[in-house]
């Protein structure tokens, strides 16, 4: 599939517009032709980032607000063509800290979205971005999309509601919806000054600041996207009608554990250290173990399949902090 092919002139929706994953979607979607319109609260406690449309700005349109205020929802969604629902709360933690706030967006803004779809734009597709959370402590690898669902925070809770929603839609009101599950993504544009997005961010601040990597655990295993593989997966389940109504893994064949990666991000930067450090007990209770993703299924269905290397991902994602990173620390 050729982005500039098929979404040229189509009208897309981004929730979460300014964050790791909509940033970089955007960016190829605005390369494709697209007309692009992103919506994002840009609340520091999430990923949004103005500096991720850095020489696109003045090529798409950006709604600063909330997918929680149903009235802005309905004038976003009416018209459009396709949307990639990418909002969240990502942070484990806090969503066990603040679990209402967590409910309010994971959960029932999903189903604001959907209504606003129903009574505005019912003849629209709708990408919703899940996560591998949602399948809690792996019962066997790797994991496929018939694992048990057993999530072990309430985030991973409020995603497996918000994921049932969209296949709900599908099903009764004729809603084209297909959920994908997401493994660890990285790569340029994710949030990095806290780990509230992904622990690897973290890392990558810790090694631009000379202090050591801080690996709780070590031995769990864990696969890895590239967030370049990701929006060519998003752009593959919105082209194609196969996946309606279906969810899907991704995930990757190579699997590493932490040392592993602390090793390789190390390397890729030409220096550091880490160390390896008992679990906090805060996080030793929603730890997931090992894990890793079987995502034939989505392979098959979208011939899709990862082509960044874990090392290359490590080193393009580090080469664009050393030069960017100022815009990422604060």
């Amino acid at each position: 599939m050729n982005p500039a092919d098929f979404f040229k002139n189509k009208r897309v929706l981004i929730t979460g517009g300014l964050g790791f994953i909509g940033s970089n979607l955007a960016r190829t979607l605005v390369g494709a032709g697209a007309d692009v319109l992103l919506l994002d609260n840009l609340f520091p406690e999430y990923g949004g980032n103005r500096f991720n449309l850095n020489g696109i700005e003045e090529r798409l349109r950006v709604s600063i607000s909330d997918v929680r205020d149903e009235a802005t929802l309905k004038g976003c969604v009416r018209d459009q063509d396709y949307i990639f629902n990418l909002a969240g709360q990502t942070s484990h933690l806090d969503s066990m800290e603040n679990p209402r706030t967590d409910l309010e967006i994971n959960c029932a803004a999903q189903l604001s979205i959907l209504e606003a779809c129903r009574t505005n734009n019912p003849g629209v597709k709708i990408v919703f971005a899940s996560t591998r959370q949602i399948y809690g402590r792996p019962q066997y690898l790797p994991v496929d999309e018939q694992h048990p669902l057993s999530p072990v925070d309430v985030n991973g809770i409020n995603k497996m509601a918000g994921e049932f929603y969209h296949r709900l839609y599908n099903d009764v009101y004729g809603l084209r919806t297909c959920v994908l599950r997401l493994t660890n993504t990285i790569g340029p544009r994710m949030r990095i000054r806290d780990a509230r997005q992904t622990f690897v961010g973290v890392w990558v601040r810790q090694l631009l600041e000379g202090a050591p990597i801080e690996v709780w655990g070590g031995n769990q295993l864990r696969d890895f996207n590239y967030v370049d593989d990701v929006v060519e997966a998003l752009l593959r389940a919105a082209a194609s009608e196969a996946g309606n109504g279906g969810v899907f893994n991704l995930g990757s064949s190579e699997v590493v554990s932490l040392k592993q990666l602390a090793e390789q991000l190390v390397a890729a930067h030409g220096g550091g250290r880490y160390v390896v450090k008992e679990f906090p007990e805060d996080r030793r209770k929603i730890d997931i173990g090992d894990y890793y993703s079987d995502f034939k299924k989505f392979q098959e269905a979208f011939h899709w399949t990862p082509r960044t290397p874990l090392q290359t991902a490590l080193a393009d994602t580090l080469s664009f902090y050393k030069e960017h990173s100022r815009h990422y620390l604060r």
